[in-house]
């Protein structure tokens, strides 16, 4: 066994690196027509969108049909060899095929067009060999300019792969932009992702409520308080009135400071503890912004009471709840 040699390492990942980077600065100087045409076709497909390979470019189509769906055009993934053993019922007239082949030879892609086009659906080919079987085809041909890999055997798909899934990613962010599919949008495809979460998460979604607040009324004893807060599993309590009208507020450092330095602790009620000017939240506030208002306070806080427009207690917003939430 040879000793490893870290200079030629080194020096074939520069290599491959800066060939993978003059494919794609080629490409891009080489945008024409049809690559605005497949575009238009995209964002007016009355159907969805169908990503179709095999091999290194099927894995290059199946990301694309994720990255498609998850930017509000509709896609699905159709393996090539598949297809043609009933995997066509996937496809309607109203559809576009995006068939990936480098070659534009591949067997499996080739022996697709005729029955797409009995179907009636439009075909858009990406490819290296824009004169090929496939390309000649096809409706449409997208020509990556790709004519040699990095690998030294030219071989190995990697500058090719690395050309289609760039275009790729250049059609979906382009269709998306001319949908003017928003971050809204994006959140609604993504409701366990951080994002998502940060654009639709609001304070009412995140708050406590119901026996997870505790509430008690003015004239409560302070073991009537400290129960209600054990009994919630909240750090705090919300005084109100008999129509549930935030008051005050007693956290448990009110409760501890009130033990330290009363002469009676034992003989107080909820109003001679309660902190009569405390922040409140509202429901429709982001869960987001919420966290923010925490963060920015002079004096750090565990729990804000949730309130409506007249003042009357919704919930309880703990943060500890908003850091679970996946917000961050």
């Amino acid at each position: 066994m040879t000793a490893f040699n870290s200079d030629l390492a080194r020096s074939v990942i520069v290599d491959v690196l800066r060939a993978e980077g003059r494919a794609l600065n080629e490409l891009a100087a080489s945008i024409d027509p049809a690559f605005v045409t497949a575009v238009q076709w995209l964002v007016e497909c009355p159907g969805r969108v169908i990503t179709c390979g095999i091999g290194k470019s099927g894995h290059i189509a199946r990301k694309t049909a994720g990255t498609l769906s998850s930017t509000g055009t509709p896609s699905l993934f159709l393996h090539a060899a598949e297809a043609v053993h009933g995997d066509l019922g996937k496809v309607t007239a109203d559809d576009i095929v995006l068939l990936y082949s480098h070659s534009g030879e591949t067997d499996e892609v080739v022996n697709l067009f005729v029955p797409l086009g009995a179907i009636g659906a439009r075909t858009i080919l990406m490819t290296g060999r824009a004169e090929s079987s496939a390309g000649r085809a096809a409706s449409l041909v997208l020509d990556t300019g790709v004519r040699e890999e990095a690998c030294p055997n030219n071989l190995a798909p990697t500058t090719s792969t690395t050309a289609m899934l760039a275009l790729s990613d250049a059609l979906a962010i382009a269709a998306m932009t001319l949908r003017g599919f928003t971050r809204e949008d994006f959140a609604r495809y993504h409701p366990s992702g951080a994002l998502g979460k940060r654009l639709l998460l609001t304070v009412g979604d995140v708050m406590r409520s119901g026996d997870d607040v505790a509430m008690v009324q003015p004239a409560d004893a302070v073991v009537t308080v400290m129960r209600a807060i054990t009994a919630a599993g909240a750090g705090a309590a919300c005084v109100v009135d008999e129509r549930r009208h935030l008051l005050g507020f007693i956290s448990d450092g009110d409760l501890r400071r009130w033990f330290l330095e009363s002469e009676d602790p034992r003989s107080g009620t909820a109003s001679d503890m309660m902190n009569p000017t405390r922040w409140t939240l509202e429901p429709e506030l982001m869960a987001i912004e919420a966290l923010e208002v925490f963060q920015n306070l002079a004096k750090k806080v565990g729990e804000m009471p949730v309130v409506d427009a007249d003042g009357t207690l919704l919930g309880l917003l703990v943060l500890k709840d908003l850091l679970r939430c996946g917000i961050v």
